[in-house]
């Protein structure tokens, strides 16, 4: 299939595509303020640690990453399929994301950081975030 929009118009539109606050992202730091726990966004070790974790709970020594399940290739996930145009440059692309993804994670775990990723799609509905809000004890600490 061959793309709707000129070259010009489809590097605008990808442009666009935020890395941060995203809407998963808001609703993951809305449900942790709300359970009591306080982390840090843009602070120092956001910037410093490997991958730039989305959100660094210094107290818990947590770091936690919220992935989109397309960008990150979740496995098994209704909001994860690649696309039908070139599928062969989007496969390395979400692959390489993914290993990407590891190394930054084994990195933090070798520095002594506990790292939790939560999936967009976690969020994506009422029952899921009530999921995620029993699991935060959990999965912090």
């Amino acid at each position: 299939m061959v793309d709707v929009f000129t070259p010009e118009k489809r590097s605008e539109v990808m442009s666009r595509i935020r890395s941060g606050n995203t809407k998963p992202e808001l609703i993951v730091r809305t449900l942790l303020h709300k359970h009591g726990y306080r982390f840090t966004v843009n602070g120092p070790l956001n910037h410093r640690l490997p991958g730039r974790p989305d959100l660094v709970l210094p107290k818990y020594h947590t770091v936690v990453f919220v992935h989109g399940c397309f960008w990150h290739g979740h496995e098994n996930c209704g909001d994860f399929r690649l696309p039908k145009s070139r599928t062969d440059w989007w496969t390395t692309k979400i692959i390489g994301n993914k290993a990407r993804d590891l190394r930054n994670e084994t990195a933090l775990r070798n520095l002594g950081w506990h790292v939790v990723t939560i999936w967009a799609c976690a969020v994506k509905t009422k029952v899921g975030r009530g999921w995620l809000a029993k699991q935060l004890e959990r999965l912090i600490g």
